[in-house]
């Protein structure tokens, strides 16, 4: 609510001051929209959001996203301004190497930022799954008079951000979910990089809300701060819907040669014309200079202090009344894995070594699930529409649905597990990213593997955040048949290997799937790929599963195959072929040449491993001979004399006459080793 002793103006200026002149110290930013969003980001800042600068990771703070994330000088300076640690020195060195305010913003380097903007459009996302889990997380822990999760989740976003076409996919899933707890401030100054966005952004923007079940306020002024902050108002009351507030704006207020052109966007305004906005501004410190006052307006240490010791209170009242549910609730909002996790995985493992079924990698998936799910209730499941293809689903996680009046639907007084994205790939990824920022859930969703592509960015995004989401990808190969090559992968397990920080499986049977799980779900700062065939995959006999945790092991010796010789070479196979590695190694043994076969689930693991590990796998002296129904490049790292791949698009067929016709057979991996011999020799 309005504080009549604030200057407001002077707050809204600071704001302006700062971004402005850190823009120009480094020569290089986009000064335009934090000017513009100032006097939004008073309202919502100094009357609504519930934060302490001092613990900035409290679990029940609000949530602030800033979807257009070129406009990082107004988070920056915001932090600075209410008491973050963020001093001075660091809006300074805006855009420097090693400070805290890199150009974009990215969570984990600066305190108080809640996830990495900047590609367009999927901040909104990852608010989208924030709310989301808020809403979920209300739901399993509150209980009569104890709300221990109760907050909002609010965003700011810009044009670009809407014609960005994973806002549909958000918005679209918001609206159905009914995120009544999740607020979008619209930054509506009709300015894009190119110019005036009219001739090439005619969505009617509120309308377009208002079809997918928002709550839609406004246009308000952005420029007036009481209207902004009654707007929030307005829409903290709505408990059935999502609300986008619609705030006309400005793009670099106060600056009179640059404002409302796209002159703002991308560049400093120049010495001249900030002498003139202050001026303009009635701002007449030096660059970088707050008044203790402004400071003190701004300051949110007291009101942060007194929100916390408040949900303390309640949480230590809720801890006695429940007192499970508040260990549980504690656990899983530091993401640490019930004490019980090892024990659950050797179980997992043991029952997949016991039954060495031959099933397709992806029930081998869903069967691991069934161990996981039923012993993780953090673990959100779903799928883009294919959840009878990708098995994502399990006794333990039913369907996720919302009532008529925006309650979640309890399935044995638990909210649902498994969420059906629709056809969203990109959306369902970026929203999986929100969920796991969030905490208190671990996802992962699945579709096929060809529409990766789809979900690319926000993969990357979750590695480059380093966020335990999981991702299933089915169908990995031609081995899918006759859908043809708009459905079969060739360069994707290439491609996503190819993303630093993510760790990519393509499991061989039931227990590597079981293991890829496994450390799929213990690693806590990394997000993972399941890389997952659609045809049946015959069990691979092995004596220690353990060995399957770094990436890869050697499989079968020469004498598995009845020759008492040391290898000559070795077979290097993932996935699906690794059973056409084991054939060609048993011809090869009638024909007296003894080979390794090495099982390589995921490079991205391997290569992680000690030197010494890598030579015991792969020594030096013996050729190497790759296996994979995919492109060949990613292999030559490895040393391989040749690989048996697939450079080309597949074809329109039954799986096994594609595998004859692409050369995926034991007589032609066996032809390969013997001149790979022969031209050793």
């Amino acid at each position: 609510m309005p504080n009549s002793t604030k200057n407001i103006t002077a707050m809204a200026n600071a704001i302006r001051a700062l971004a402005m002149d850190a823009v120009q110290q480094a020569n290089s930013g986009h000064p335009g929209a934090p000017m513009g969003m100032a006097d939004m980001a008073v309202a919502l800042w100094s009357r609504h959001l519930r934060h302490h600068p001092a613990q900035p990771q409290w679990a029940d703070r609000d949530r602030f996203v800033l979807s257009n994330g070129h406009a990082s000088m107004l988070i920056y300076a915001l932090l600075h301004l209410t008491g973050y640690d963020l001093p001075i020195s660091e809006i300074k060195a805006f855009r420097q190497m090693h400070s805290k305010t890199p150009g974009h913003p990215e969570v984990g380097i600066t305190p108080g930022v809640e996830t990495t903007t900047g590609p367009l459009g999927q901040g909104i996302t990852n608010a989208v799954g924030m709310a989301l889990a808020e809403k979920m997380l209300a739901t399993e822990f509150n209980r009569e008079g104890h709300r221990v999760v109760d907050h909002h989740t609010y965003a700011f976003l810009g044009d670009g951000c809407l014609m960005e076409g994973i806002s549909h996919e958000a918005a679209a899933l918001a609206g159905a979910w009914k995120l009544s707890k999740l607020i979008a401030l619209y930054d509506d100054n009709g300015i894009s990089i190119d110019g005036q966005v009219a001739p090439w952004f005619v969505d009617d923007t509120p309308k377009r809300f208002e079809a997918y079940g928002w709550n839609v306020v406004g246009p308000v002024d952005g420029h007036d701060v009481d209207a902004v902050d009654g707007a929030i108002e307005k829409a903290k009351m709505c408990t059935d819907k999502p609300t986008l507030i619609v705030c006309k704006t400005a793009i670099g207020k106060g600056s009179p040669n640059r404002a409302n052109t796209a002159k703002a966007h991308g560049e400093p305004l120049g010495g001249d014309e900030i002498k003139l906005t202050r001026e303009t501004l009635g701002w007449p410190h030096d660059a970088f200079v707050i008044p203790e006052e402004v400071y003190a307006d701004w300051n949110a240490k007291a009101d942060g202090e007194q929100l916390v010791n408040d949900w303390n209170q309640r949480f230590a009242a809720y801890k006695t009344a429940y007192p499970e549910l508040a260990a549980e609730f504690t656990r899983r909002m530091a993401g640490e894995l019930p004490a019980n996790f090892a024990e659950i995985c050797v179980q997992a493992v043991a029952s997949a070594h016991d039954k060495a079924e031959t099933v397709a990698s992806r029930k081998a998936s869903q069967i691991a699930l069934e161990f996981f799910t039923a012993g993780l209730p953090e673990m959100l499941g779903g799928s883009a529409d294919l959840t009878g293809s990708n098995l994502t689903n399990t006794k333990s996680t039913p369907a996720f649905r919302v009532d008529e009046d925006g309650a979640v639907v309890l399935t044995d007084g638990k909210p649902g597990r498994h969420i059906n994205y629709g056809v969203r790939e990109f959306g369902m990824a970026a929203i999986m990213n929100g969920v796991a920022l969030h905490g208190g859930y671990i996802p992962y969703a699945g579709t096929f593997l060809t529409f990766s592509d789809y979900s690319r960015n926000a993969i990357r995004m979750a590695a480059l955040m380093k966020q335990r989401v999981i991702h299933v990808f089915t169908h990995d190969s031609i081995g899918l048949g006759e859908d043809g090559p708009t459905h079969q992968s060739v360069e994707h397990a290439a491609s996503l290997r190819l993303i630093p920080g993510l760790d990519v499986w393509r499991p061989a049977d039931t227990t590597e799937t079981t293991v890829a799980w496994s450390i799929a779900l213990a690693n806590k700062n990394r997000p993972s790929a399941l890389l997952l065939s659609r045809q049946n995959l015959p069990y691979a006999p092995k004596q220690d599963a353990d060995v399957i945790t770094q990436g890869a092991y050697i499989l079968a010796e020469p004498s598995e195959v009845g020759l008492k010789k040391k290898a000559v070479a070795v077979i290097i196979a993932t996935g699906s072929e690794v059973q056409l590695a084991l054939h060609a190694q048993a011809e090869l043994a009638k024909l007296a040449i003894p080979v390794r076969v090495v099982s390589m689930p995921s490079t991205t693991v391997f290569d992680r491993q000690p030197v010494a590990y890598k030579k015991e796998v792969l020594p030096a002296n013996l050729p190497r001979i790759a296996v994979e129904a995919g492109v060949t490049d990613g292999w030559w790292k490895y040393g391989c004399a040749a690989v048996v791949g697939i450079d080309t698009y597949g074809e329109s067929a039954p799986a096994g006459v594609l595998f004859k016709h692409f050369g995926f057979t034991t007589d032609n991996v066996v032809a390969t080793v013997r001149k790979v011999l022969q031209l050793k020799k």
